[in-house]
């Protein structure tokens, strides 16, 4: 059964995360073998960026991002929830936005397809690797978004997806619409995060304009 969504304290204003989502200790051979396969499929991606003065796929570069945020926001994450974190875009690019229509109606259809789209792709994977079927049902449900609200892994993944983008995507996004649009859009934002998100969210260090919105849009 899911961890019921109760697993939060605030300690002196700072909300930790105080539930074990761990299981029995797993297969740390198998999990590498998962995640370099992941990050090889993603290391084609078309799409490139220079890090650290070095070239890399963006969907590389978003993965790590993910498991980085993972570590340090639910260090004791479980293997499924580790490994939906690491797979969360799996050959994203091959399904633009432009392939829907440029409305909410078709962003939402882009969404939801795309949900499907990484579990099928991440279940392969983890079928080649040898995971066992509840294994990969689980790593496709947190990729599906499966009852975020009410399932506290799902909560998990969607606060390190918030994070991911507000730490290293907002700002530029921000830069190509107008204020009410991003403030709409960090508000929507803001309710799909847990307490944890929130508190971790607080201490992001922004340029002064995206923090200027962040304050605007919290008021």
């Amino acid at each position: 059964m899911p961890t019921p969504i109760r697993p939060w304290i605030d300690i002196h204003g700072s909300y930790v995360c105080t539930t074990d989502m761990s299981e029995v200790p797993f297969d740390t051979v198998r999990f590498e073998r998962a995640i370099q396969r992941f990050d090889a499929v993603n290391a084609t991606d078309p799409n490139r960026m220079i890090v650290d003065d070095v070239e890399q796929s963006k969907e590389v570069i978003y993965a790590k991002q993910m498991t980085r945020w993972q570590e340090k926001l639910y260090p004791k994450a479980s293997e499924a929830l580790r490994l939906a974190a690491r797979c969360q875009h799996i050959k994203r690019w091959e399904i633009p936005r432009d392939s829907f229509p440029m409305d909410r109606v078709g962003y939402h259809h882009w969404r939801t397809t795309l949900y499907g789209f990484h579990a099928e792709v991440a279940g392969k994977i983890l079928t080649e690797v040898g995971y066992d079927t509840p294994t990969i049902g689980r790593v496709q449900s947190l990729l599906k978004k499966e009852r975020i609200k009410a399932d506290a892994e799902a909560q998990a993944l969607e606060d390190i997806i918030c994070l991911v983008f507000l730490e290293n995507y907002f700002t530029a996004f921000a830069k190509e619409h107008d204020d009410d649009k991003i403030v709409t859009i960090l508000q929507r934002t803001w309710k799909k995060m847990s307490p944890v998100g929130h508190s971790a969210a607080l201490n992001l260090q922004m340029p002064p304009e995206a923090q200027r919105l962040v304050e605007r849009a919290l008021a």
